[in-house]
C-alpha cells in the first residue's frame, strides 16, 4: 500500500510537472506536449489508469483536432446559489465540493467552478456536453483538477479554459477506479468537439 502511494505522488508530480512546461508554450505546441506525455504516462507508469494487460498493446488516446475557438480567457462570476455537494466514493471515501463561482462559456451555458475541500483543496472544473455518448465519454470530462496540478493558469484574474485540454476521469479506463462526475448544473446543451474522445479498450 505505501509502495502505491509513492507511486500515486509520483503520478501527480509528472502530471504537474506536464502542465508547468505546457503553461509556458503556446496553446497548440503545449497540447501537442500534453497528447505526447499523456500517452507516455499511460503506457508506462505503474500507477497507469489502464488495467496492466492493456498497456503494453496501447496505441495512444484519440483526440479531436486542436481548435482554437475552444480556448477561452474567462473572469469568474459570482455562484447563481452556493452549495456544498457531497459525493460518496466508496472506499475512497466522501469527496465534498463546494460552489465558488460560475464561468460563462457562451450566452446561454455556464459552468460551476467547484472548490474541493479537505487538506489541500484545489479546483475543479466537471463538465458533461451533448457529445457524451456519441464521441465521447457519457458521464463527461474534467478540464481543472487541482489535487493533480490540472490547470492552464489564469490571466489577469481571468481563468484560462482550454477545452483541447479536457480529458476522461480514471473510471473510463478500469472499473477499479470511482470518478466524481459532473453535477447536473454543468451540464452543457451544446457539443464540446475538443479534448479527449471515448476510449475504445484494447481488443482481447
Amino acid at each position: 500500500m505505501r509502495n502505491n502511494r509513492v507511486q500515486l505522488a509520483d503520478w501527480r508530480r509528472q502530471v504537474a510537472e506536464m502542465y508547468s512546461t505546457i503553461r509556458q508554450l503556446d496553446p497548440e505546441p503545449g497540447w501537442h506536449v500534453f497528447k505526447r506525455q499523456r500517452d507516455v504516462l499511460f503506457r508506462t507508469h505503474p500507477q497507469s489508469p489502464l488495467p496492466k494487460p492493456d498497456r503494453h498493446q496501447f496505441g495512444g488516446l484519440e483526440y479531436f483536432p486542436y481548435d482554437p475557438q475552444w480556448r477561452l480567457i474567462v473572469p469568474l462570476e459570482p455562484p447563481s446559489s452556493p452549495s456544498t455537494t457531497d459525493i460518496d466514493l466508496g472506499s475512497d471515501g466522501n469527496f465534498r465540493l463546494t460552489e465558488i463561482g460560475q464561468v460563462v462559456i457562451r450566452s446561454d451555458a455556464s459552468l460551476s467552478l467547484f472548490w474541493v475541500e479537505g487538506y489541500g483543496g484545489g479546483l475543479f472544473l466537471p463538465f458533461a456536453d451533448a457529445t457524451n455518448n456519441v464521441t465521447t465519454y457519457g458521464g463527461g470530462r474534467y478540464l481543472l483538477d487541482g489535487i493533480k496540478g490540472v490547470d492552464l493558469g489564469a490571466q489577469k484574474e481571468h481563468l484560462i479554459l482550454d477545452f483541447n485540454f479536457a480529458y476522461n476521469p480514471s473510471c473510463v479506463y478500469d472499473e477499479r477506479w470511482v470518478c466524481p462526475l459532473a453535477p447536473e448544473q454543468n451540464r452543457l446543451p451544446l457539443s464540446v468537439n475538443a479534448g479527449e474522445q471515448a476510449y475504445l479498450p484494447v481488443p482481447t
